[in-house]
């Protein structure tokens, strides 16, 4: 069988200058969507006594309780252990860049000083908040630490029991908002869930660049004549994969190919006109690095 060889790109190791720079680029991203999320906090947060998810929201059930406590302060106390804990079961770079970002934004809540922006229905409050600390929280995780907090405990968790962090950090604040709910005001918790969905919606938006890609794969008898238009008519990489159905033992050609939401009907289309019995996958990609892939057969 014909095959390729690609030979293995060099590594090379990133020069000084580079280093540098991707170190700024990492420490610009996590002071700015600190001043971002902290500006929504005490902007609209605050003087709605919302609250949020994870260790900012214990935080902020401290400071509703006792208002004599700072929710920055607060923010950066509760940090401690949990840096003491990632400390020797996460990555040095993540902690050390994620202690920066957990001392800037407790500074930047403590201290600063945003105004509050008055709005009387809660339910916008809840939205704008959501969007306000999402871009916030979005800018902060672009970069290659955090703003410290429950990312640290969820990673641990991870590591040590295998528990997705998705789960972790989704049942930790739930146990937050329940408690807020219990000690504070039952339908400003509720409120708070329109938040931290609004949060994690435009989180998503911003990590994704707002176009996120679709993955494909098309296994079908009329591969080239598919290959051929999504080539010349969507100007999108294809990429063959040798197949071998499980019953039939007859070889086969599978398409990758990454595309855009807006290409997908129009890749249907292709698909359908060609070959209607065509099997056709579509998954849901986070993010594409590298360059386009039309060269490349992987026997």
């Amino acid at each position: 069988m014909e095959s390729y060889k690609v030979s293995p790109p060099a590594c090379l190791k990133p020069s000084p200058v580079e280093s540098w720079k991707r170190i700024a680029g990492n420490l610009f991203l996590l002071t700015a969507g600190n001043i971002i999320y902290a500006a929504g906090i005490n902007s609209i947060i605050i003087p709605q006594h919302f609250l949020s998810g994870g260790v900012m929201g214990v935080a902020l059930v401290a400071h509703y309780l006792i208002p004599a406590i700072n929710a920055g302060y607060a923010y950066f106390l509760l940090n401690i252990p949990l840096f003491l804990l990632g400390w020797f079961s996460v990555s040095r770079r993540f902690i050390l860049y994620s202690a920066y970002g957990t001392v800037a934004l407790s500074v930047i809540t403590a201290f600063g000083r945003f105004g509050t922006i008055t709005i009387i229905n809660p339910i916008l409050a809840a939205i704008l908040g959501g969007i306000v600390c999402g871009v916030g929280c979005g800018i902060i995780l672009r970069s290659q630490g955090s703003a410290g907090g429950l990312d640290i405990v969820a990673v641990y968790i991870n590591k040590k029991f295998g528990l997705r962090i998705g789960d972790t950090t989704t049942f930790v604040s739930a146990m937050v908002l329940g408690a807020g709910a219990i000690f504070l005001n039952f339908e400003a918790a509720l409120y708070s869930l329109i938040f931290v969905f609004t949060n994690g919606k435009v989180l998503d938006a911003v990590l994704t660049g707002f176009n996120q890609r679709k993955s494909v794969f098309i296994i079908s008898d009329c591969h080239q004549e598919i290959a051929s238009l999504i080539l010349s008519g969507l100007h999108r990489g294809v990429t063959y994969l040798e197949g071998r159905g499980g019953y039939s033992g007859r070889e086969k050609r599978v398409i990758f190919s990454i595309i855009t939401l807006s290409e997908l009907s129009k890749l249907k289309q292709i698909v359908s006109d060609i070959d209607p019995d065509a099997f056709v996958v579509v998954n849901d990609t986070l993010e594409v690095l590298g360059h386009r892939h039309g060269e490349l057969r992987i026997y």
